[in-house]
């Protein structure tokens, strides 16, 4: 059967295409190359592997978090971090199934590159950034295994947890004691609440 007329294909739309397979839990090179209308010979002409999919899936998602928080915002550094560790947080919860994967990438594109220069620059001490990467990272890590799609609104998801919460009180009497804040976990509040003691630990 002879294969109608190709559609036209540049790099952008090879990522909208792999972001909405990373999305669904689905993205091979395979499956992205017929969602293309591609071969799956001609793909290897835009991105080498996977791998490359994702690392720049990674950069044009942070691309879409204000930068302009963390490097003109008003108040503190702590506080421009704070804002715009906040705002990465909306934008990476927007794909929470493609949350594993994008946390899994390089992080060595131009954005990517400029989101650490622009963190350093808040925060001069290297394993300091790092700190706060990795608690930023991995919270929304956390939040997004246990997210649905679509995104329930937060106080539906905190108070889901807080119905599938059930504990022996007689043998986990703290952790009973505690289901509230511990359904809470998802929250904006608690994010908040971390990153900035763990700043001012910093």
């Amino acid at each position: 059967m002879k294969r109608g007329p190709q559609r036209s294909v540049n790099t952008e739309t090879v990522l909208d295409a792999a972001l909405e397979l990373l999305d669904a839990g689905a993205l091979t090179m395979r499956a992205l190359a017929a969602r293309l209308g591609l071969t799956p010979g001609a793909l290897y002409t835009y991105f080498p592997d996977r791998a490359a999919i994702v690392t720049a899936l990674a950069d044009r998602l942070l691309g879409q978090a204000n930068l302009d928080l963390l490097e003109h915002g008003g108040g503190s550094p702590a506080e421009r971090i704070v804002a715009f560790a906040l705002n990465l947080r909306e934008v990476l919860m927007r794909h929470p199934a493609a949350v594993p994967a994008i946390l899994g990438a390089a992080f060595n594109g131009p954005v990517a590159l400029r989101v650490g220069e622009s963190l350093l620059g808040a925060l001069p001490d290297p394993r300091a950034a790092y700190t706060v990467m990795v608690y930023v990272l991995g919270s929304i890590a956390l939040e997004a295994a246990e997210t649905g799609s679509p995104v329930a609104p937060e106080a539906e998801r905190i108070a889901a947890r807080r119905a599938a919460f059930a504990v022996d009180p007689a043998a986990f009497p703290r952790t009973h004691a505690a289901a509230d804040a511990i359904a809470a976990y998802v929250s904006t509040e608690q994010f908040r609440w971390g990153l900035e003691r763990v700043l001012s630990a910093l």
